[in-house]
């Protein structure tokens, strides 16, 4: 049998087979059916399109198993028969020389926060699926068409979990980034420490949109690169979906991606057997060379929507060091009761004082870091960009906290304590956690740098013979304090040099500890920050709302030639004045302070509405008015935000959610009030044979929000259905949604049916393959790309 792991690595390009299911479908897959139940019962029909795309060139195929996981097929369906079969059915067109790749597609599902599922209960779900694909004879797996970070996260688990193969992550992005705010960048950051063996984008773009997506992401990665994009964008011809790329056109743009560098290369909607064999002749006989990892890349952090990067002669981060219960009795009162108001408020602080990173501390008296950990560890993804470090002496709370992370936080930390590396490293490594190493053995602290340096090189040898790469270590420069170690700075300089100019690795240490016991604390912090950045340090733990030690971070940046221009110093420090007094550095922009129910939802203040609502009304304040002059412009608010990608998915569901629960306890008062009066209606569905509804759903609680009454049909729904439902429920307006091109010419069937039975309700579409000409060319009445302009473009419907 071929090895797939020795075929990345050998020097010839790799070209997969194209589009699945529209070939399906010219073989007798009926719109709608799920491809996979129907492979199952057609077995010679899928085996037939994976022979055609190894006739084209194509070495490797794809399993007929992209919707094959519990989430998308009925209850009762046998998984992982499902999955065994349908690889055995590649398997056997494939032979021994070629590969076949098991696909693991999207479930429609978010993740917590985004959604109710939790992590584990999604890599359960991927991995009985992946124990199916291994047991057809799958070479690797490979997830594909993913637009959540934290689900694409959960295959690698999965695969982890059930064997060995490698393991390929391919995501959708639009221009933008992906349906949820991930950049390409911070995407392939958070693959790079998952260790994955094969990323890249697919579908969704054409290849000429598609050269950007790969710009941005080629300049920080080591792993070969796989680029799948789509024949074009669609477009409706006669009735018809249409891509609009010829084989041989297709091909001329993908030079581009080798040209770059791509390992692998295929075609994804729209391609076809021609498509593929015009690629393979292309790509035969090109060479590939595996990219040399290039030293010194820094670590990198990453949340769902953020990397921050730590490393030697990068600008210093700051991990903000406030989330911390010792010698905070709010904080830790909250905690102990499992309230997380403070901890909030903290965070807020210090990301608007400018922190890169949020140490997460739970570790009060009477409290179980274990559950509490990764409930704050949610609430913070949900509200903030800025990725977490997980702060804790417990292995169990790290384990939960680190299951509750999208992205890629920060460990803090594993010390040379017997067993703490063999517990935490292999963890660390399976989540592509960076982590702090912590040169302290016992109970005696290493006071010279010789002693840290010894404890430092003891701790990398046990890591590195536990398989996790150096990328993830981050070294603690251990600062002790002065007045009782005089010489404690010195040492720590010179362990700070030995790890950036010998190691190769950034350093990180705890900058306030250095001037315990002394006056003046903030002088000598500052100053110490100064001479650690100039010996190379690559972050610190600290009070980013501090002022002095903050410019003085900012005034040595531009002194180290890493503040381009100055850009950074100038925006923060023109006001400044010597001693203080007005001026000073100027924080990113000033903390939020939530006075207004207008203002807590644009904030996702769940909580704080309802307390606001409550006081409201007991202020004699009329529920229409509460509404009107708060809520909806609240909402309105976050639209703009969403808008111009201030917001992104996660902050629009949360101040949705918060609207939502503000309207709730206001709903029996208003129709009270209005003795019954009726609010616009709107039904809603995801067309005929298409069974994807996440942005449906999204749409329809932003429409809720905004007044209307809500019907929603769900996926999968006829044209009769959707027109009855309208007739009955006295609908003036209809949205329609569709994901695949194969099912978005569905939606022309209900306006049809609305115009032959004589009825005037308006028509608006939607969904990542629709566009304005296509709602156009079927005779909608309106289009929307997102949910927030679902909701004007219903309101100016129903004004019609």
């Amino acid at each position: 049998m071929a090895d797939f792991r020795k075929a990345l690595s050998d020097g010839g390009i790799i070209v997969f087979d194209g589009a699945m299911g529209t070939l399906l479908q010219a073989r007798g897959l009926p719109p709608g059916a799920s491809p996979e139940l129907w492979g199952l019962d057609n077995p010679g029909m899928v085996r037939a399109v994976h022979e055609d795309y190894l006739r084209a060139g194509a070495r490797v195929v794809t399993s007929n198993t992209f919707g094959g996981t519990r989430f998308k097929l009925p209850p009762g369906t046998d998984i992982r028969r499902v999955s065994r079969e349908m690889a055995l059915v590649a398997r056997q067109a494939a032979g021994d020389a070629n590969f076949v790749a098991g696909s693991v597609g999207p479930t429609g599902h978010f993740i917590e926060p985004l959604g109710t599922v939790t992590m584990r209960e999604m890599v359960a779900a991927f991995a009985e699926q992946i124990r199916g694909l291994v047991e057809g004879g799958a070479d690797l797996i490979i997830a594909e068409t993913h637009f959540d970070l934290a689900e694409a996260k959960a295959v690698v688990l999965a695969t982890r979990e059930v064997c060995d193969l490698p393991v390929a992550v391919l995501m959708t992005f639009e221009p933008a980034g992906s349906l949820t705010g991930t950049p390409s960048s911070v995407f392939a950051d958070t693959m790079q420490n998952l260790g994955v063996d094969l990323l890249g984008v697919n579908c969704g773009l054409g290849p000429e949109q598609m050269v950007q997506v790969a710009k941005d992401f080629l300049p920080r990665i080591d792993t070969p690169f796989f680029i799948k994009p789509n024949a074009g964008l669609p477009r409706l011809e006669n009735g018809v979906t249409v891509y609009p790329m010829g084989p041989d056109e297709f091909a001329d743009h993908m030079v581009p991606f080798l040209d770059m560098g791509a390992k692998c290369v295929s075609g994804c909607c729209g391609t076809t057997p021609a498509h593929i064999q015009a690629l393979a002749r292309l790509a035969e006989g090109r060479a590939w060379s595996r990219p040399e990892p290039a030293e010194g890349r820094p670590l990198v952090v990453t949340s769902r929507s953020r990397s921050v990067c730590i490393g030697v002669g990068l600008p210093a981060v700051c991990i903000g060091e406030r989330i911390n219960p010792t010698g905070k009795k709010v904080l830790t009162e909250e905690l102990q009761a499992g309230e997380f108001t403070e901890a909030l408020r903290l965070a807020e602080e210090q990301v608007q004082a400018g922190a890169g990173l949020l140490d997460v501390n739970v570790g009060a008296p009477m409290v179980k870091e274990d559950e509490l950990l990764p409930r704050l560890v949610k609430q913070l993804s949900s509200r903030f960009l800025t990725p977490l470090c997980l702060d804790s002496t417990k292995a169990e709370a790290l384990v939960e906290g680190l299951w509750s992370v999208p992205g890629s936080a920060l460990v803090n930390s594993i010390s040379g304590e017997p067993g703490r590396m063999e517990e935490l490293g292999p963890l660390c490594k399976l989540h592509g956690a960076p982590f702090i190493l912590l040169p302290l053995a016992g109970k005696k602290l290493p006071v010279t740098a010789a002693e840290r340096i010894a404890a430092i090189e003891a701790l990398l040898t046990k890591s590195d013979a536990l398989g996790i790469p150096r990328r993830l270590v981050l070294v603690d420069a251990l600062a002790l304090t002065v007045s009782s170690k005089p010489e404690a700075a010195r040492h720590c300089l010179e362990t700070i040099r030995h790890c950036a100019n010998v190691l190769k690795l950034p350093t990180v240490l705890g900058l306030s500890n250095i001037s315990f016991g002394l006056p003046a604390r903030e002088l000598l912090n500052s100053t110490f920050l100064a001479m650690c950045l100039g010996a190379g340090m690559g972050a610190h733990i600290s009070n980013p709302s501090t002022p002095l030690p903050r410019e003085v971070g900012f005034a040595s940046e531009v002194l180290l030639a890493r503040d381009p221009q100055a850009g950074r110093f100038i925006e923060a420090c023109s006001g400044w004045k010597y001693g203080g007094g007005e001026g000073g550095v100027t924080a990113k922009k000033a903390a939020v302070e939530v006075k207004t129910l207008r203002e807590a939802v644009v904030a996702g203040r769940k909580a704080q509405v309802l307390e606001m609502v409550e006081e409201a009304l007991t202020r004699g304040e009329a529920p229409d008015a509460i509404l009107n002059q708060e809520l909806i412009p609240g909402i309105m608010d976050v639209g703009v935000l969403y808008e111009r990608k201030e917001y992104f998915l996660p902050q629009l569901l949360l101040s949705a959610e918060t609207m939502q629960a503000g309207f709730a306890r206001l709903k029996p008062l208003l129709e009270a009030a209005n003795k019954g009066a009726v609010r616009p209606k709107v039904v809603l569905a995801t067309v005929e044979g298409d069974i994807h509804d996440i942005g449906k759903n999204i749409v329809g609680l932003m429409l809720a929000n905004h007044g209307f009454d809500v019907l929603d049909l769900g996926k999968d729904v006829p044209a009769a259905r959707i027109v009855e439902a309208a007739r009955e429920q006295g609908a003036r307006v209809i949205g329609l949604s569709a994901l695949m091109t194969t099912t978005m010419v569905r939606m022309e069937d209900t306006v049809k049916l609305l115009r032959e039975n004589g009825m005037d309700q308006k028509v608006f579409v939607g969904g990542a393959v629709v566009s304005e000409a296509y709602a156009r060319s079927i005779g909608a009445d309106g289009y929307a790309a997102d949910a927030v302009e679902a909701v004007r473009v219903a309101k100016q419907l129903m004004d019609a």
